[in-house]
């Protein structure tokens, strides 16, 4: 009989042929050591070019790995629910899939599950080491600023692409997720600070070489803008996760 596993890993990937091999490569290779049983799913989400190919062919080859695939590119948070969605073991790891970040890092996070519901990596954290562009250290001290005062969440950093979460605390949320795009971690973690959750900040070693553009820091801004909405306006939010969990007040 085949053991559920207990470590879920979710790596999307739009248009990452270059890396993907590597990636999988590199987080199963990490992964296999920590002793639990786990899966990796691969969410491909709608690529033009071989990441859905050569992906496949890795898993064919390896009864760990995954792949899930959109027949459209809808978004990074699309990508994360449907992996979310197909995900069994109770603690769920976010990973991006063009290799920025060393895997190696990921068994923190997983320890610091044992004290926290959430547990997400912060570029800004005193202990991390960090070689991005200066256009995505101000872009992203300025969108952090923005989502305290909008959201008003604590946090040094949201968007950094590693994150490990109890799935048992979020089976209920993720459904209720809108934001199919960048700001989806903002939209993940207001929702966990809405119910109470427990959420850790761990230092992370970063390259980031790619620059985004200026549709993309557009299309994150109007995504942070209909958070604000839902939240302050309407209390969408609030009503929602009142209806999930009905024994619980949401403030």
């Amino acid at each position: 009989m085949k053991t559920k596993p207990e470590l879920s890993l979710v790596m999307p990937a739009y248009n990452e042929e270059d890396n993907i091999d590597l990636a999988v490569e590199r987080v199963d290779a990490v992964v296999r050591d920590l002793g639990f049983s786990y899966e990796l799913i691969v969410v491909d989400d709608g690529s033009i070019d071989e990441t859905k190919a050569k992906a496949n062919h890795y898993a064919k080859n390896n009864g760990h790995v995954r792949v899930i695939s959109h027949n459209n590119n809808v978004g990074k948070g699309s990508a994360l629910k449907t992996g979310f969605s197909h995900a069994v073991g109770d603690k769920v790891v976010f990973l991006d899939s063009d290799t920025d970040i060393d895997p190696r890092q990921i068994v923190h996070y997983i320890e610091a599950l044992r004290n926290a519901d959430v547990v997400v990596a912060s570029k800004w954290h005193p202990h991390s080491k960090v070689d991005c562009p200066l256009f995505r250290r101000i872009l992203s001290h300025g969108f952090n600023a923005l989502v305290q005062l909008s959201v008003g969440l604590r946090l040094g950093d949201t968007q950094t692409g590693l994150k490990a979460i109890k799935r048992s605390a979020f089976v209920s949320v993720f459904p209720r997720l809108v934001v199919k795009r960048y700001a989806f971690d903002v939209e993940m973690l207001t929702l966990a600070n809405l119910l109470g959750l427990k959420i850790a900040e761990l230092p992370i070693d970063i390259q980031i070489h790619k620059h985004f553009s200026l549709q993309e820091v557009w299309r994150m801004l109007l995504d942070l803008l209909g958070i604000t909405y839902r939240l302050r306006v309407t209390r969408w939010y609030q009503r929602v996760l009142a209806q999930a969990e009905p024994k619980k007040t949401i403030a």
